[in-house]
């Protein structure tokens, strides 16, 4: 796939403008890029406090509160700021677009690299307070969970940078879309809710965000959402990326001809 080869052949500029764009997210502020990993942390552990000793929510079992929630809500964080950073991307990039020879598919991949910094901070927070509570992370579904959630941005980002580029409102109503994404996925409450449901808990098993979700936190706490239900959820989730990453590079490559004339 041309994709895959651009990303490989310009490895080593990606990154760098992955890193650049970082930086100057946060150029014109003292603190600079602790901005980036200020935020997210104050807003995770805010939503442990009003969650656990305001609205006193209860855990999965008898896990701890924050050991269940922060590696839910930061897989969370990592998928819907990637989503989002990366939809919009060529518009942010539109100079690479129209003065310079460059490979216009790989810039949605800056950004998810530029996003992906304060990803792996949240990540390694959340790993550090499960360790503390003794709860040990399992390294394999670790890798693979992470692998499994970039493979599905990088998917599901082939669509919607497209489309944002040539229909800016697209962008409005996918920060919409992801916020009602939130709440309808298992993050700050349980699937065990919908146990009187049947129907309803299968089918919010089957998407994507809860499968992530799900899976993230499952490498601290009980549970192996990989091969539950003989690995149902698994199958279904990854013909759903596989569908995405087709369906997505099929409308990238018909629209990029247009992108120019967009901007």
């Amino acid at each position: 796939m041309d994709f895959l080869k651009n990303i490989l052949k310009n490895r080593k500029l990606i990154f760098q403008l992955g890193k650049n764009d970082f930086k100057n997210r946060f150029a014109n502020t003292s603190l600079g890029s602790l901005w980036g990993f200020l935020s997210p942390f104050v807003f995770m552990f805010t939503y442990v406090i009003v969650f656990q000793y305001i609205l006193k929510t209860g855990s999965a079992g008898n896990d701890p509160y924050i050991v269940w929630f922060l590696p839910g809500m930061s897989m969370w964080m990592c998928i819907n700021d990637n989503i989002l950073s990366a939809s919009s991307s060529i518009r942010n990039y539109s100079y690479l677009v129209k003065k310079v020879v460059f490979p216009v598919d790989v810039i949605p991949i800056i950004s998810i690299i530029a996003t992906s910094f304060v990803s792996i901070f949240l990540f390694t927070i959340s790993i550090i307070v499960c360790i503390i509570f003794n709860y040990m992370p399992n390294i394999l579904m670790l890798i693979y969970i992470i692998f499994a959630a970039y493979a599905f941005i990088i998917a599901f980002t082939r669509f919607t940078s497209a489309i944002s580029t040539l229909v800016p409102d697209f962008a409005q109503l996918l920060g919409i879309l992801m916020q009602l994404f939130m709440w309808f996925t298992p993050i700050v409450w349980n699937l065990s809710m919908l146990n009187s449901h049947p129907l309803l808990q299968k089918i919010f098993q089957c998407m994507p965000f809860t499968y992530l979700v799900t899976g993230f936190r499952q490498v601290f706490i009980e549970g192996n959402i990989v091969t539950q239900g003989w690995g149902i959820y698994t199958a279904v989730f990854w013909i759903i990326t596989i569908i995405l990453m087709v369906w997505g590079n099929y409308v990238f490559k018909k629209s990029k001809k247009d992108f120019a004339d967009v901007l």
